[in-house]
């Protein structure tokens, strides 16, 4: 199969490339990869995508999407890519281990980041029921109840001080004695009354008859002084940070040491020539799908740019 524009993942970023890709005539092929619309399906009220003043599930969003970029011509396929070869022009992508070969004379890698969690067996039972990667996407829901939030670095800070201004109580459960986290967000955590900080902390497991409703945790796991108890929560952020779907780009473009995609200035331009990259696995600092749609946008423009000056 060979297209203009070949577009590798799909979620906000992916299927926005690929409508604009196709108003410009690039006849885009979207390769879906393993979660066909990206985090978001698995996400369940979505309230601060624009356009939807009521707000839309997550799947249904994604949906909306994809039948957009349908309709303005886009050919998806259901599967993974499992190798590209960026060496030459045109690019060839191996999708499903050979079964199909995509040649693109241009490519946009919309692959996305995926949460890391604990790796608790109730995590996934209660995802989008009380257990969440992103506190902006949904601490919205939890206004005035109680939550918690997993991690000690900036980020699981950042994300107790945003909750706390919308919880009546935070926990910030820290596996260590310490936080990561820089010494002024240090500051404003310690200083914020609605935060309480669990240093020592583990999480054992999560609880709840139909939606998540108390966490068990355990303090000096492993010594004699050990203590299991459990708090009150509805909601268990996991502030651990993300792993970009990178490994098959590993040798083949440049990557931050977290395994980011690295894009040139302000474009979403890659050090590879005609190779782009939108949405999460080039942003590890916003991560919204309003900021992945808009990096989709950009890089079809990006790439419709580049085939004009090549031609």
């Amino acid at each position: 199969m060979k297209t203009k524009c070949l577009i590798i993942g799909s979620g906000p970023a992916g299927y926005t490339a690929a409508i604009y890709a196709s108003r410009a005539n690039l006849s885009p092929i979207i390769v879906e990869g393993p979660q066909p619309g990206g985090q978001l399906t698995t996400t369940t009220e979505v309230e601060n995508f624009p356009g939807y003043f009521e707000g839309v599930q997550g799947p249904r969003l994604m949906e909306d999407l994809r039948t957009q970029a349908l309709r303005f011509g886009a050919e998806i396929i259901t599967g993974t890519v499992t190798e590209v070869d960026f060496s030459t022009r045109p690019f060839k992508a191996t999708v499903d281990g050979g079964k199909t070969i995509v040649e693109g004379d241009t490519v946009i890698i919309s692959t996305g980041a995926s949460a890391r969690y604990l790796g608790l067996p109730d995590e996934k039972k209660y995802q989008g029921l009380g257990v969440s990667a992103c506190a902006t996407c949904d601490g919205f829901f939890f206004r005035k109840r109680p939550v918690a939030v997993v991690g000690g670095g900036d980020t699981a800070c950042e994300e107790a001080l945003y909750l706390a201004g919308l919880a009546s109580k935070v926990y910030l459960i820290v596996r260590k004695d310490f936080l990561r986290a820089s010494k002024v967000m240090q500051k404003r955590v310690f200083e914020n009354e609605k935060i309480e900080v669990l240093f020592n902390t583990n999480t054992t497991g999560l609880e709840g008859e139909e939606v998540l409703e108390r966490a068990h945790l355990v303090r000096f796991k492993g010594t004699p002084q050990e203590d299991h108890f459990t708090i009150d929560i509805d909601g268990f952020f996991l502030a651990i940070g993300h792993q970009p779907n990178t490994k098959i780009f590993e040798g083949k473009i440049a990557l931050d040491p977290q395994g980011y995609i690295l894009t040139e200035g302000r474009s979403t331009a890659t050090n590879i020539a005609g190779v782009f990259a939108a949405g999460d696995v080039a942003d590890p600092q916003y991560q919204q799908a309003i900021s992945a749609a808009g990096m989709g946008c950009r890089a079809a423009l990006d790439a419709e740019r580049f085939l004009m000056l090549q031609e």
